[in-house]
């Protein structure tokens, strides 16, 4: 069995993410982002909006600033992406779609939705009739019942039977403006080619999103990938061995690792990582945190439900990564009000050297703020690396 060292997989994985690609030096355009999707395979979208929402970040991380009202065009008018329960809520391609059927049709009510459903069996025809006469709409669209007041829909039985209709996969969403689901009829939604493709058993689905996972992360353990998508352990783990028996996936050891673990026989493993950024909390390279631990010896947990006195390092704490490390880590808030990027603790890594951190850092803020069309930095006072990223800036 082949034996790649832990520096090695730390390449494949971030060469596999994108990490190895130049970044544009002109207006970054759909031909990027699609790029970038593809290379993930998928986007993990989050409400929080402390700093910038989620799903802009992964698009930041690989390509630098670019137009964000240009990448919302593009996820949710162009016909090219669609939104489900794939890692937690995401965008994928919508020639994915055909891959999550199975889910869809295994999908059951949750113990609130089913008490609902039990109580007013009529809930979901009277929404889904909505959507198919009215749709596209959101859920302060929806009409209520004659027989009730209106403050029966908001975000009570209304949300909750379109969110059952969605993981169904009887309707399908994207996002609005303000970030709400926008429902529709996947008729409407998904182009007619994917929509008749043939059906893909879960069997089938599985293998072949294992085979997606592998080659997205380029090498990680069975549970770094079967998280990729949230595949279930147990009925994934005969699939990995299959797998590798036909040569889809290769079987190797990571020093340090605990096996199986898994790499994509085709991944590049490039000879240096360079380039500095921030992360999102929802990166593919951070989200599953053990992973990260491994492959960085980065610890890393969000502290946003802690209570203030228990965060060690913050409420929105972004990773830094510099030439493929991480090396510190940024509790940032976006003061739009004030037009001012507010970094509420700064801290480097242990081993790591503290000017070429607090430079790296300090020019990654300029940048991010820039982006964020924020003209200034106030820096608080928390953190091993403040006062010399004062000094940097």
């Amino acid at each position: 069995m082949r034996r790649i060292s832990l520096d090695a997989a730390r390449r494949i994985a971030l060469g596999a993410q994108g990490f190895n690609d130049q970044k544009p030096t002109g207006r970054v355009d759909v031909r990027h982002f699609r790029k970038v999707m593809n290379t993930l395979g998928l986007v993990q979208l989050d409400s929080v909006n402390v700093c910038v929402r989620t799903h802009y970040m992964p698009f930041y991380a690989r390509l630098g600033p670019y137009e964000q009202d240009g990448l919302d065009a593009w996820l949710n008018t162009s016909g090219e992406n669609f939104e489900y329960w794939a890692h937690e809520a995401a965008v994928l391609p919508v020639d994915r779609f055909p891959l999550w059927r199975w889910k869809m049709q295994e999908m059951k009510p949750w113990r609130r939705a089913s008490a609902l459903l039990e109580a007013h069996p009529e809930l979901l025809d009277d929404v889904l009739r909505q959507v198919q006469e009215r749709g596209p709409i959101t859920v302060t669209d929806l009409d209520a019942p004659a027989a009730r007041t209106e403050a029966w829909w908001g975000y009570g039985p209304g949300k909750v039977a379109l969110e059952v209709l969605f993981a169904d996969g009887k309707i399908t969403a994207l996002r609005t403006g303000n970030f709400q689901r926008l429902y529709d009829l996947p008729d409407r939604a998904i182009p007619p080619n994917i929509l008749d493709e043939p059906k893909i058993d879960r069997d089938d689905a599985y293998r072949q999103l294992i085979v997606a996972g592998t080659k997205h992360h380029g090498i990680g353990s069975l549970h770094d990938i079967a998280d990729y998508f949230r595949l279930n352990i147990p009925t994934a783990r005969p699939f990995f061995a299959q797998l590798a028996t036909e040569g889809l996936i290769e079987e190797v050891e990571v020093a340090g690792w605990k096996g199986p673990v898994y790499v994509d026989p085709d991944a590049v493993r490039p000879r240096s990582i360079s380039g500095t950024t921030l992360l999102s909390p929802f990166d593919p390279v951070v989200w599953y945190r053990e992973r990260a631990e491994r492959l960085f010896n980065f610890r890393y947990r969000i502290e946003i439900y802690v209570p203030e006195p228990k965060r060690v390092f913050g409420y929105y704490v972004l990773p830094l990564m510099v030439d493929g490390h991480l090396v510190g880590r940024v509790d940032l808030k976006a003061d739009r009000k004030n037009a001012a990027l507010l970094v509420r603790s700064a801290f480097r890594e242990e081993g790591t050297d503290e000017g070429a951190v607090a430079s790296a850092l300090g020019a990654e803020l300029e940048r991010f703020a820039g982006w964020l069309g924020l003209t200034s930095i106030d820096l608080a006072d928390k953190g091993n690396l403040m006062s010399a990223l004062r000094k940097s800036l």
